[in-house]
Protein backbone atom coordinates (compact mmCIF):
# COMPACT_ATOMS: atom_id res chain seq x y z
CA UNK A 1 0.00 0.00 0.00
CA UNK A 2 2.89 2.63 0.91
CA UNK A 3 4.39 2.12 -2.66
CA UNK A 4 1.47 2.79 -4.05
CA UNK A 5 0.87 6.02 -2.80
CA UNK A 6 4.54 6.88 -3.02
CA UNK A 7 3.64 6.07 -7.03
CA UNK A 8 0.10 8.27 -6.85
CA UNK A 9 2.25 11.14 -5.32
CA UNK A 10 5.34 11.03 -7.01
CA UNK A 11 3.96 12.86 -10.40
CA UNK A 12 2.56 16.01 -8.04
CA UNK A 13 6.10 16.33 -6.09
CA UNK A 14 7.99 16.28 -9.99
CA UNK A 15 5.33 18.93 -10.45
CA UNK A 16 6.00 21.10 -7.71
CA UNK A 17 9.83 20.83 -7.38
CA UNK A 18 9.69 22.01 -11.56
CA UNK A 19 7.86 24.93 -10.14
CA UNK A 20 10.62 25.87 -7.46
CA UNK A 21 12.48 26.75 -10.25
CA UNK A 22 11.41 30.15 -9.65
CA UNK A 23 13.00 30.23 -6.57
CA UNK A 24 16.28 30.02 -7.85
CA UNK A 25 16.06 31.75 -11.76
CA UNK A 26 15.32 34.77 -13.65
CA UNK A 27 12.30 35.31 -14.48
CA UNK A 28 12.87 34.49 -17.83
CA UNK A 29 13.73 30.94 -18.73
CA UNK A 30 16.31 30.23 -21.22
CA UNK A 31 15.23 29.30 -24.49
CA UNK A 32 17.97 26.71 -24.69
CA UNK A 33 16.85 25.79 -21.89
CA UNK A 34 13.04 25.62 -22.60
CA UNK A 35 13.52 23.53 -25.91
CA UNK A 36 15.60 20.84 -23.88
CA UNK A 37 13.25 20.42 -21.52
CA UNK A 38 10.19 20.26 -23.80
CA UNK A 39 12.10 17.78 -26.06
CA UNK A 40 12.75 15.91 -22.92
CA UNK A 41 9.40 15.76 -21.58
CA UNK A 42 8.00 14.46 -24.78
CA UNK A 43 10.54 11.90 -24.70
CA UNK A 44 9.83 10.59 -21.83
CA UNK A 45 5.84 10.80 -22.68
CA UNK A 46 6.10 8.66 -25.91
CA UNK A 47 8.09 6.32 -24.66
CA UNK A 48 5.80 5.65 -21.07
CA UNK A 49 2.93 5.86 -23.72
CA UNK A 50 4.53 3.08 -25.87
CA UNK A 51 6.16 0.47 -23.25
CA UNK A 52 4.09 0.89 -20.11
CA UNK A 53 0.61 1.17 -21.68
CA UNK A 54 -0.28 0.32 -25.05
CA UNK A 55 2.24 -2.97 -25.18
CA UNK A 56 0.07 -3.96 -21.94
CA UNK A 57 -2.81 -3.41 -23.50
CA UNK A 58 -2.15 -5.41 -26.11
CA UNK A 59 -0.43 -8.49 -23.98
CA UNK A 60 -4.02 -8.14 -21.98
CA UNK A 61 -5.93 -8.61 -24.64
CA UNK A 62 -4.21 -11.73 -26.29
CA UNK A 63 -2.51 -9.94 -28.43
CA UNK A 64 -5.57 -8.52 -30.17
CA UNK A 65 -4.81 -4.80 -31.34
CA UNK A 66 -8.57 -3.99 -31.17
CA UNK A 67 -9.25 -2.67 -27.43
CA UNK A 68 -5.59 -1.03 -27.86
CA UNK A 69 -6.56 1.14 -31.01
CA UNK A 70 -9.83 1.52 -30.31
CA UNK A 71 -8.42 2.69 -26.32
CA UNK A 72 -5.95 5.09 -27.98
CA UNK A 73 -8.15 7.13 -30.56
CA UNK A 74 -10.89 7.48 -27.41
CA UNK A 75 -8.14 9.66 -25.70
CA UNK A 76 -6.83 11.34 -28.73
CA UNK A 77 -10.71 12.28 -28.96
CA UNK A 78 -11.83 12.97 -25.27
CA UNK A 79 -8.54 15.94 -25.10
CA UNK A 80 -9.66 17.45 -28.29
CA UNK A 81 -13.02 17.98 -27.13
CA UNK A 82 -11.43 19.35 -23.95
CA UNK A 83 -8.90 21.45 -25.96
CA UNK A 84 -12.38 22.50 -27.96
CA UNK A 85 -14.37 23.13 -25.06
CA UNK A 86 -12.17 24.93 -22.90
CA UNK A 87 -10.46 28.48 -22.84
CA UNK A 88 -6.79 27.65 -22.65
CA UNK A 89 -3.17 28.52 -23.65
CA UNK A 90 -0.85 26.57 -25.93
CA UNK A 91 2.36 26.80 -24.44
CA UNK A 92 4.47 29.49 -25.97
CA UNK A 93 0.98 30.74 -26.97
CA UNK A 94 -0.06 34.62 -27.10
CA UNK A 95 -3.82 34.87 -27.00
CA UNK A 96 -6.81 32.26 -25.67
CA UNK A 97 -8.11 29.43 -27.41
CA UNK A 98 -11.45 28.34 -27.02
CA UNK A 99 -15.04 29.79 -26.64
CA UNK A 100 -14.95 31.74 -23.86
CA UNK A 101 -11.44 34.51 -23.27
CA UNK A 102 -12.54 36.66 -20.59
CA UNK A 103 -9.77 34.42 -18.45
CA UNK A 104 -6.64 36.18 -17.54
CA UNK A 105 -3.86 34.43 -18.78
CA UNK A 106 -2.63 32.91 -15.92
CA UNK A 107 -5.68 31.03 -14.88
CA UNK A 108 -5.53 29.67 -18.41
CA UNK A 109 -2.22 28.69 -18.38
CA UNK A 110 -3.18 26.99 -15.23
CA UNK A 111 -6.16 25.34 -16.48
CA UNK A 112 -3.74 24.55 -20.33
CA UNK A 113 -1.49 22.34 -17.42
CA UNK A 114 -4.68 21.11 -15.51
CA UNK A 115 -5.55 19.60 -18.80
CA UNK A 116 -2.40 17.96 -19.56
CA UNK A 117 -2.16 16.40 -16.43
CA UNK A 118 -5.58 14.93 -15.90
CA UNK A 119 -4.37 11.89 -18.43
CA UNK A 120 -1.49 11.36 -16.20
CA UNK A 121 -2.85 10.78 -13.43
CA UNK A 122 -4.84 8.45 -15.05
CA UNK A 123 -2.03 6.13 -16.42
CA UNK A 124 -0.91 5.94 -13.15
CA UNK A 125 -4.11 4.82 -11.59
CA UNK A 126 -4.83 2.49 -14.41
CA UNK A 127 -0.96 0.63 -14.46
CA UNK A 128 -1.11 0.70 -10.63
CA UNK A 129 -5.17 -0.91 -11.10
CA UNK A 130 -3.75 -3.33 -13.67
CA UNK A 131 -1.44 -5.33 -10.81
CA UNK A 132 -4.21 -7.09 -10.60
CA UNK A 133 -4.00 -8.61 -13.89
CA UNK A 134 -0.49 -8.93 -14.36
CA UNK A 135 1.39 -5.55 -14.10
CA UNK A 136 4.37 -5.55 -11.71
CA UNK A 137 4.54 -3.04 -9.19
CA UNK A 138 8.01 -2.52 -10.66
CA UNK A 139 6.53 -1.45 -14.00
CA UNK A 140 4.19 0.61 -12.44
CA UNK A 141 6.35 2.57 -10.54
CA UNK A 142 8.24 3.30 -13.51
CA UNK A 143 5.36 4.75 -14.56
CA UNK A 144 5.23 7.44 -12.28
CA UNK A 145 8.90 8.15 -12.10
CA UNK A 146 8.80 8.56 -15.72
CA UNK A 147 5.77 10.96 -15.39
CA UNK A 148 7.33 12.68 -12.69
CA UNK A 149 10.36 13.51 -14.58
CA UNK A 150 8.17 14.94 -17.51
CA UNK A 151 6.42 17.00 -14.74
CA UNK A 152 9.43 18.78 -13.47
CA UNK A 153 10.39 20.43 -16.76
CA UNK A 154 6.59 21.42 -17.17
CA UNK A 155 5.76 22.68 -13.75
CA UNK A 156 9.07 25.05 -14.80
CA UNK A 157 8.31 26.21 -17.73
CA UNK A 158 5.09 27.36 -16.09
CA UNK A 159 5.91 28.96 -12.91
CA UNK A 160 8.89 30.90 -14.43
CA UNK A 161 6.15 32.79 -17.16
CA UNK A 162 4.34 32.98 -14.66
CA UNK A 163 6.56 34.95 -12.38
CA UNK A 164 7.81 36.84 -15.72
CA UNK A 165 4.32 38.51 -15.94
CA UNK A 166 4.18 40.00 -12.74
CA UNK A 167 3.19 37.46 -10.06
CA UNK A 168 5.24 36.62 -6.82
CA UNK A 169 7.51 33.58 -6.79
CA UNK A 170 5.27 32.31 -4.14
CA UNK A 171 2.71 33.09 -5.98
CA UNK A 172 4.30 31.33 -9.20
CA UNK A 173 5.24 28.26 -7.47
CA UNK A 174 1.99 27.25 -5.74
CA UNK A 175 -0.15 28.09 -8.84
CA UNK A 176 2.61 25.56 -10.73
CA UNK A 177 2.00 23.15 -7.69
CA UNK A 178 -1.20 23.29 -7.55
CA UNK A 179 -2.04 22.38 -11.33
CA UNK A 180 -0.61 19.21 -10.28
CA UNK A 181 -3.26 18.14 -7.57
CA UNK A 182 -5.01 16.53 -10.61
CA UNK A 183 -2.77 14.04 -11.42
CA UNK A 184 -3.36 11.86 -7.53
CA UNK A 185 -7.24 12.49 -7.94
CA UNK A 186 -6.85 11.13 -11.30
CA UNK A 187 -5.24 8.31 -10.06
CA UNK A 188 -7.43 7.50 -7.08
CA UNK A 189 -10.41 7.98 -9.04
CA UNK A 190 -9.39 5.18 -11.01
CA UNK A 191 -8.10 3.18 -8.62
CA UNK A 192 -11.59 3.34 -6.61
CA UNK A 193 -13.27 2.12 -9.68
CA UNK A 194 -10.45 -0.84 -10.43
CA UNK A 195 -13.04 -3.58 -8.99
CA UNK A 196 -15.31 -2.66 -11.85
CA UNK A 197 -12.01 -2.19 -14.69
CA UNK A 198 -12.41 -5.61 -15.40
CA UNK A 199 -12.19 -6.36 -19.14
CA UNK A 200 -11.68 -2.55 -19.49
CA UNK A 201 -8.77 -2.57 -18.60
CA UNK A 202 -6.64 -2.82 -21.51
CA UNK A 203 -8.72 -0.24 -23.37
CA UNK A 204 -8.28 2.25 -20.41
CA UNK A 205 -4.30 1.64 -20.95
CA UNK A 206 -4.37 2.80 -24.44
CA UNK A 207 -6.94 5.77 -23.32
CA UNK A 208 -4.43 7.21 -21.23
CA UNK A 209 -1.73 6.48 -23.70
CA UNK A 210 -3.80 8.45 -26.96
CA UNK A 211 -4.26 11.04 -23.99
CA UNK A 212 -0.93 10.88 -23.38
CA UNK A 213 0.06 11.32 -27.15
CA UNK A 214 -2.33 14.12 -27.27
CA UNK A 215 -0.13 16.45 -25.39
CA UNK A 216 2.71 15.61 -26.99
CA UNK A 217 1.75 16.32 -30.73
CA UNK A 218 -0.30 19.40 -29.78
CA UNK A 219 1.46 21.44 -27.08
CA UNK A 220 5.07 19.72 -27.04
CA UNK A 221 6.18 18.95 -30.28
CA UNK A 222 4.73 22.04 -32.18
CA UNK A 223 6.36 24.51 -29.98
CA UNK A 224 10.05 22.68 -29.84
CA UNK A 225 9.95 23.40 -33.70
CA UNK A 226 9.32 26.93 -33.31
CA UNK A 227 12.35 29.18 -34.08
CA UNK A 228 16.35 28.47 -32.68
CA UNK A 229 17.63 25.85 -30.62
CA UNK A 230 15.30 22.97 -32.48
CA UNK A 231 18.11 20.46 -32.14
CA UNK A 232 18.54 20.76 -28.89
CA UNK A 233 14.22 19.33 -28.70
CA UNK A 234 15.40 16.55 -30.45
CA UNK A 235 18.08 16.09 -28.27
CA UNK A 236 16.46 16.31 -25.32
CA UNK A 237 13.52 13.87 -26.72
CA UNK A 238 16.63 11.32 -27.43
CA UNK A 239 17.62 11.19 -23.88
CA UNK A 240 13.81 11.49 -22.65
CA UNK A 241 12.48 8.49 -25.26
CA UNK A 242 15.36 6.43 -23.76
CA UNK A 243 15.72 7.15 -20.40
CA UNK A 244 11.75 6.13 -19.76
CA UNK A 245 12.25 3.34 -21.87
CA UNK A 246 15.05 1.88 -20.22
CA UNK A 247 13.21 2.76 -16.84
CA UNK A 248 10.20 0.18 -17.92
CA UNK A 249 12.20 -2.44 -19.40
CA UNK A 250 14.79 -2.94 -16.20
CA UNK A 251 12.06 -2.36 -13.99
CA UNK A 252 9.24 -3.97 -15.57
Amino acid sequence: MSAVIIGILLPLLGTMLGSAFVFFMKKDIPDRLQKTLLGFASGVMVAASVWSLLIPSIEMAQESVLPAAIGFLAGIGFLLLIDELTPHLHIGAEKAEGPRTRLSRTAMLALAVTIHNLPEGMAVGVVFAGKAQGLTLSAALAVSIGIAIQNIPEGAIISMPMHAEGNSRLRSFLIGSLSGVVEPIGSVAILLLASALGVALPYLLAFAAGAMMYVVVEELIPETAQGRHTNLSTIGFAIGFVLMMAMDVLLG
